[in-house]
């Protein structure tokens, strides 16, 4: 059953705290709202004084500060950066003074869907075949090996896959294998190789680079089988050569990563990617708090969900710090935020640089908007675990995961710990998918959604028009354990994934 909507208002006051109003549709100048009369035009999503509001005053939404004042501001006036400086914000982080022990719901209340079960327990969503590179100069051959194997149909007898799949990288070569790239990439490519949508993976390097391949199945204790095989092209004798070995070893492998069949598993079995992309003033309204309002339906029935962005959750972090389960948790969080500060200042750059152009015309201002917006997406449990880049997720509930905000970037190193379902809100109408990861978007807005509504799979622009966070939040659920059981979704069905393997480059690249 549908509920019943209504027209939105023309502007929404968040939270009684605040000192602005944000608009639902472009507003005129001269029309009126609680008596505040607009003195300019005002796009949708973007916010207006709703007071007077003083030079060096703090510009409050969401009941939170997103910004100071440049210059006096009339109750009427369009809000954003022409008028508004991040400025500086000492935050108490209070650890874990809002933790809490939530209740799960026994084994026989949980709900299911239908995933595949590995050997070692994991459950799969989906169940590719990766083709994956140790260096950019593999990257065409991986390419040709997955082209060569559609062209010829070899899947057509072997309908329990998804797909051949070639994550193919742009480094690889000069990196030293006793520094942070090779360390982070080891982890990444070892997490891509072993996440549970994935039943079968070839490694493809050249031979002679810096992220040598037998180092890294001594490192992981791997041996090759009948669903891990590598080679190298100049081992092999080139690129034809490799190419044709490589098509051999995917069609050996068909049969047995075509033998798994769906069966019945928890919710709990689920880990869950949380992303955004194209940000705007109606993410943390709309689809980042009703994602948040599913997260809290998946850690009840003991599933996990991944918040990252690191540079999205800053200047929102002592929200988190107080949910975390332990201060060592919400103490590993805050060490990470003054790593991304130093970091930022190392390069001539500031936090502040994102937002991005597309954010901004959406209606964000500060990082510190966008950033309590994004972290909704995280709903409202105890924050249980906080990893590094990549690192396994081994916890259970709500954790996070220190992650650049660029999403293919973002996206990977989630992957990488064993995501294998994602859900990404967008309000400008981000392209991208994932592969072996499908990815549910939500658009923020109706209007986002109607434009492109072959590439949105839920609409979540109907909360300002009176579905309630809880009923949205519900219905995002219920389409995380369909697309976990098989249903494709939006990004699946334009074939988006295959350029979406980013690994991160922490360190210098020589």
């Amino acid at each position: 059953m549908t509920a019943q909507t209504h027209q939105a208002p023309s502007m929404l006051r968040l939270n009684g705290a605040d000192n602005v109003l944000i608009s639902t549709r472009i507003v005129e100048k001269g029309e009126a709202f609680e008596g505040i009369i607009a003195s300019a035009r005002i796009m949708r999503g973007h916010k207006m004084a709703a007071k007077p509001i003083s030079k060096g005053e703090a510009i409050r939404k969401f009941g939170q500060i997103i910004g100071f004042a440049k210059s006096d501001i009339a109750a009427g006036d369009w809000v954003h950066e022409h008028n508004v400086e991040m400025g500086a914000l000492s935050h108490d982080y209070a650890f874990a003074q809002a933790a809490r022990q939530e209740p799960l719901l026994p084994d026989d209340k949980r709900a299911t869907f239908q995933g595949y079960r590995r050997k070692n327990g994991k459950v799969g969503t989906r169940n590719y075949i990766g083709i994956m590179t140790s260096v950019n100069c593999s990257a065409t051959v991986a390419s040709h090996i997955a082209k060569e194997v559609e062209k010829r149909g070899l899947l057509k007898d072997f309908p329990n896959i998804d797909g051949v799949v070639a994550l193919r990288q742009d480094n690889g070569c000069v990196i030293d294998y006793r520094g942070v790239i090779f360390d982070t990439f080891k982890r990444t490519a070892w997490g891509y190789a072993t996440n549970p949508n994935m039943g079968g993976v070839l490694m493809v390097g050249l031979g002679c680079e810096g992220f040598q391949i037998p180092r890294f199945k001594e490192a992981y204790k791997v041996e090759e089988s009948d669903t891990f095989r590598t080679m190298t092209i100049q081992e092999t004798g080139g690129t034809r050569k490799t190419v044709e070995a490589g098509v051999k070893a995917v069609m050996e492998m068909l049969p047995t990563v075509n033998a798994v069949k769906r069966e019945t598993c928890l919710a709990s079995d689920l880990i869950l990617a949380l992303q955004c992309g194209g940000s705007d003033g109606y993410s943390g309204i709309t689809a980042n708090p009703a994602l948040g309002a599913a997260v809290d339906l998946l850690v009840e029935q003991g599933g996990t969900a991944i918040l990252s962005e690191t540079p999205e959750i800053y200047g929102a972090e002592h929200l988190l710090t107080r949910r975390a389960a332990t201060k060592e948790v919400g103490e590993k969080l805050v060490g990470i935020i003054k790593w991304w500060e130093d970091y930022t200042r190392r390069n001539n750059m500031e936090m502040n640089n994102n937002p991005s152009p597309g954010n901004k015309l959406g209606g964000l201002t500060t990082i510190l908007e966008k950033s309590l917006g994004a972290a909704a997406k995280g709903g409202t449990t105890t924050l249980r675990a906080v990893y590094n880049y990549a690192e396994p997720v081994t916890a259970k509930g709500f954790v996070f995961m220190d992650t650049p905000g660029y999403d293919p970037v973002s996206a990977t190193g989630q992957v990488a710990g064993g995501a294998n379902l994602m859900c990404f809100t967008t309000g400008r109408g981000s392209a991208y998918g994932n592969k072996p990861c499908p990815s549910i978007k939500l658009a923020t807005n109706t209007t986002i959604y109607n434009q492109m509504v072959e590439d949105m799979d839920i609409n979540c622009g109907d909360v300002v028009e009176g579905v309630s966070l809880q009923e949205k939040g519900r219905q995002i659920f219920d389409v995380i354990l369909k697309t976990a059981s098989g249903q494709k979704t939006k990004s699946e069905a334009l074939g988006y994934g295959d350029n979406e393997y980013v690994p991160w480059y922490i360190g210098a690249v020589m």
